[in-house]
């Protein structure tokens, strides 16, 4: 029966650990499918929005909803295609709004970091298990989106859409999943052996060292990498907006050009800033060198504008400079991947040799070198993988080719970053190293004139302190003013002491009692140099009478005479209970009244002083 009853008890929590576990799948799964539909329905608010104040709407609301699900595609990089065109022949869409790729990205990354927190009584999913559900979720609202979308007026390539849609919600989950699982780089550390930390003697230790030293580069890489490409476009950005400040006629008649109500200007300027990272990027590029392509025929780089360009009215598109050779405004479009490579070399400095550490606790030049290489590598690639993102084709014959080329883009990218980044990172090294150097000379220096000044200062002490004993015992070292000021403790000859001493040296000495002066003949020892009185003395009365009179003395009669001690108050008597009566305790004598002596002569101003 026990039997039973335990394999009844196993059996009911392994099945309750299964439905846990299945239903944190489900939660997942469904994140992944809310995810798609929240970016699905965000677009078809803006395309339902601009259809209602549309005065030209020939198309019903359904057209509006298919033309809202090639969008949500084209954001995942699917290519659509415009088969109602004026020469019939249909024209491909291939360039992607980045800024509308955005939102597909964060909404899969949040769902898969948040489905790989545990919730109250579920187990919690593995990395692997909530990447393949959430993206699962994802994808099954894709392929409807794509059934759906093939009978509106933009359609799509099912093949091809099948191949590039899942690109970004897998992604996009991975790189939640990585960081919902504490962000670990063992897989990347695997493929840098060059990043290696000193050799220590224990094995483990030298483990544990080599792990934490790979990690902390790895860190240092991926940082100074997404730093420099942060100032590649944010200088992209800076010459495309310079541009259309420059072109601003241009860029307004083309506006004006586009749409005459201001629903479709409306449109329009959504379109502008939808596209305006995709701008930046060509920015970039052009600021790198290899420019970008505006036709099959026409390309725009820093030095020259060659061929015609294939330019559709649109704002974006004013900015491009005028054909022909390039100018010093032009060139100076150089500073950009300049500041990139500079941007590179001091994120990595400032972790390989700090302003303020130890010389052995620095890099060395060959990993500071690589860390730098490391960095410019992986920047050139994330400007390929936005160049390739950027462009695309925006029709047929010469419109195929628009934007720029993504290999030349990343080669540009990597000879600037490590071209100038490697050497700057290597001179302010040595530039931290020296100036280190040079103050640990300068403080060992100064250790060193320390202790010189130091032995000085005893020296002159002790001698100091030999002709003061000599003085003393020759009689002729002692104060006009007062003669026994030396040798007397510093405590009594504080300002309160002072009638105190006068009433000493005024007193008749008793025999066997003569102060005799310290001297290094006496076989006596000395007074001590701090001798305190002890706290009863301090506070007896005659001693405070004492201390009164000096001050009273010092201040020139200001001071009223010490008060009297108060009467001792006599106990009352209690009341009496019965025929007994409480004895009374006998009072205390009084005190007696210290005599006062004979005046004596007031000393002189000597004493006193």
């Amino acid at each position: 029966m026990t039997q039973v009853s335990e394999r009844s008890t196993t059996l009911s929590s392994a099945s309750a650990a299964e439905r846990g576990r299945a239903a944190a799948l489900t939660a997942a799964f469904l994140r992944g499918a809310l995810a798609a539909g929240l970016g699905l329905g965000s677009l078809a608010v803006l395309v339902i929005a601009a259809w209602i104040s549309s005065p030209y709407s020939d198309s019903g609301a359904g057209g509006a909803l298919h033309i809202a699900a090639a969008l949500w595609l084209l954001a995942h990089g699917a290519e659509l295609v415009r088969p109602d065109t004026l020469s019939g022949v249909p024209a491909p869409i291939g360039v992607v709004p980045l800024l509308v790729v955005a939102l597909p990205v964060w909404l899969v990354y949040r769902s898969s970091r948040d489905a790989l927190e545990p919730d109250a009584g579920r187990p919690q999913l593995t990395a692997l298990g909530g990447l393949c559900t959430v993206a699962g979720g994802y994808l099954l609202v894709g392929a409807a989106v794509v059934v759906y979308a093939r009978g509106g007026p933009l359609t799509t390539d099912t093949l091809g859409t099948a191949l590039r849609l899942p690109v970004v919600p897998v992604l996009s989950a991975a790189a939640g999943v990585w960081v919902a699982s504490g962000r670990p780089l063992r897989p990347l550390l695997d493929r840098l052996p060059g990043l290696r930390s000193p050799d220590a003697g224990d094995a483990e230790v030298a483990g544990a060292a080599v792990a934490a030293g790979r990690r902390r580069r790895a860190v240092v890489v991926m940082r100074s990498a997404t730093a420099g490409a942060a100032v590649l476009l944010g200088g992209g950005l800076v010459l495309v907006v310079g541009s259309l400040i420059w072109h601003a006629d241009a860029a307004q008649e083309s506006f004006l050009q586009l749409a005459a109500a201001w629903s479709g200007r409306v449109a329009v300027l959504l379109l502008s800033l939808a596209l305006l990272p995709n701008a930046a990027v060509w920015g970039a590029s052009y600021a790198l060198g290899p420019g970008f392509a505006l036709g099959t025929s026409a390309s725009v780089t820093p030095l020259a504008v060659t061929g015609p360009a294939a330019l559709p009215p649109f704002p974006l598109l004013a900015a491009v400079p005028a054909e022909g050779p390039g100018m010093a405004v032009t060139w100076a479009a150089g500073a950009v991947p300049l500041l990139t490579g500079l941007t590179i070399a001091w994120f990595t400095v400032r972790v390989a040799a700090p302003p303020y550490a130890e010389r052995d606790e620095a890099w060395s030049a060959r990993e500071t070198a690589l860390a730098t290489a490391l960095a410019g590598a992986g920047c050139a690639v994330l400007t390929a993988a936005l160049a390739a993102l950027a462009g695309g084709p925006l029709g047929t014959a010469r419109l195929v080719e628009f934007g720029p080329v993504w290999w030349l883009t990343g080669l540009a990218a990597l000879a600037w970053t490590v071209g100038i980044g490697v050497p700057a990172a290597l001179l302010v090294r040595a530039w931290r190293l020296r100036e280190r150097r040079g103050t640990d000379e300068q403080g060992e220096a100064d250790e060193v004139g320390d202790v010189t000044e130091a032995g000085k200062t005893d020296e002159v002490t002790e001698t100091k302190e030999v002709d003061e004993v000599d003085a003393v015992n020759d009689g002729s070292g002692t104060d006009s003013a007062d003669p026994d000021t030396e040798k007397r403790p510093w405590w009594r000859r504080l300002p309160w002491r002072r009638g105190e001493a006068a009433a000493e040296k005024d007193a008749p000495v008793e025999s066997g009692n003569e102060d005799v002066p310290p001297t290094l003949d006496s076989t006596e020892p000395a007074e001590a140099p701090y001798d305190f009185l002890p706290m009863d003395d301090w506070h007896d009365r005659d001693t405070q009478e004492a201390r009164w009179a000096a001050i009273k003395q010092a201040s020139g009669g200001l001071m009223t005479d010490f008060p009297p001690a108060p009467p001792t108050p006599e106990p009352e008597p209690g009341p009496e209970s019965g025929p007994q009566s409480v004895t009374k305790p006998k009072p205390k004598p009084e005190p007696e009244t210290p005599t006062k002596p004979e005046p004596k002569p007031e000393p002189d101003a000597k004493a006193a002083d």
